[in-house]
């Protein structure tokens, strides 16, 4: 039977929902399924409270070819990028991750006055900022018009454009070609991959390195992180998924780094395929590490839904054996993750009383979906709950840190991911 006789086949023998946004191979396999949810950074003005809300399927696929693991794009980005409610400069330990980033590729690379560097989704210049220090010539690129005005008051030149082949190519056409490309967090937001990876070949100055960093699916499915998959985030990858994504664009991976951001990142570095770089013996142990994972089989994947299942009924029990204890719970943070986390295990106000969070923009503001509503931190003093559920889990130490006064009146952490775990700030302090 040839390839075509195959593939027609399988068609036919399978439903499937789409094509695979990486190699278009058909996606028939469930990675997840967390329900209907509203995208995870619209918050709802309080006076908007008994408005229509938007949900969409949060239906996660994996491809049987290339192992990406995906979700159809049912909300553009347009929509969720140009006003957009994250802020990069609030979480100081991301502020301090990028610090040490800059200073390490000025460094490695030998970056200086006469380089450019462009980092794509520069968000608020939480990390070009950096770079200004050193006069290193520089251009952010961030679609989003209400967090680019941020950077630009910073005295960052920013472009508030989407990133595609097409402004890449007219960029460099105009000489505005990068010794550094950078891409914090962006990969997985972009539907259109190939686009996005041929924009980048295309703006690469012949010996010039791209570095993308993104949650690591291994990660995802050790840890049990299903609240990390929301609408914004269109896909979930592996190194054998990025090798294979580089590989159809000229591009080779010649470096790679763990690094423990977002629960377990990847921090992947490229260079065209003719490059003078070489790959380092830390790439081909990591693949091996995935392999063992069983990260190029597909049961592995699809084995993830029933682990997710029963976190929800794990937290819910503790929850509701909380409130008949009549506890107060409220919760630290309204990230997108803690949105997913809310609305696909159904806690709303009848277990949580506020969120606080530190980006005034969401004060007064409520929750997507489940309508809790969002105030400054200081209201954990004024209110003094028992308990105090950390949505952003991945950044549970600087929280604890910052919030360790709450053991004044007895109160705890709750972490829900991978699993619940209780946090006594009187215990730390012994």
């Amino acid at each position: 039977m040839n390839n075509e006789a195959v593939f027609s086949a399988r068609l036919s023998s399978t439903h499937h929902v789409g094509l695979c946004r990486l190699c278009s191979a058909p996606l028939v396999h469930t990675f997840v399924d967390l329900g209907m949810s509203p995208p995870c950074e619209s918050f709802v003005a309080a006076d908007a409270a008994n408005d229509v809300e938007p949900f969409y399927p949060l239906h996660a696929f994996v491809c049987d070819e290339c192992f990406l693991v995906q979700l159809q794009e049912y909300v553009a980005p347009e929509s969720i990028f140009t006003e957009y409610a994250y802020f990069s400069s609030f979480s100081d330990s991301w502020v301090a991750h990028a610090k040490r980033y800059c200073d390490m590729v000025i460094e490695r690379f030998a970056l200086d006055q006469s380089s450019f560097v462009v980092e794509l989704a520069s968000n608020d210049g939480y990390l070009l900022q950096h770079f200004l220090t050193s006069n290193i010539p520089m251009l952010g690129i961030e679609p989003a018009v209400n967090v680019a005005k941020v950077a630009i008051g910073k005295g960052i030149p920013t472009l508030t454009e989407f990133f595609n082949e097409a402004l890449a190519t007219d960029m460099a056409a105009r000489g505005q070609k990068a010794d550094l490309i950078i891409g914090n967090n962006v990969l997985a937001q972009v539907p259109d991959i190939n686009d996005f990876v041929a924009g980048m070949k295309a703006l690469l100055k012949p010996e010039g390195v791209i570095t993308l960093e993104f949650p690591h699916i291994e990660k995802l499915i050790a840890e049990n992180q299903f609240d990390t998959i929301y609408h914004e985030h269109f896909s979930y990858f592996s190194l054998l998924t990025i090798e294979k994504m580089a590989h159809r664009h000229g591009l080779k991976v010649f470096d790679v780094e763990e690094i423990p951001t977002h629960g377990g990142s990847l921090r992947v570095f490229f260079s065209h395929e003719d490059s003078m770089f070489h790959r380092e013996a830390r790439v081909d142990s990591l693949l091996e590490r995935e392999l063992n994972a069983g990260l190029d089989r597909i049961e592995t994947y699809t084995a993830f839904a029933e682990a997710v299942r029963q976190t929800k009924r794990n937290l819910l029990s503790f929850l509701i054996r909380l409130k008949e204890m009549r506890k107060s719970i409220c919760a630290y943070g309204a990230p997108g993750k803690g949105n997913t986390l809310l609305n696909y295990c159904g806690i709303g106000t009848d277990f949580i009383d506020f969120a606080v969070d530190r980006n005034p923009y969401k004060h007064g503001r409520l929750t997507p979906g489940m309508h809790i509503p969002i105030r400054p931190v200081s209201e954990i003093e004024r209110m003094k709950p028992d308990y105090v559920l950390i949505l952003p889990w991945n950044l549970k130490n600087e929280i604890v840190a910052q919030m360790h006064d709450i053991r004044d009146w007895g109160g705890k952490f709750i972490v829900p991911i991978p699993d619940i775990s209780i946090i006594d700030p009187k215990e730390l302090a012994q």
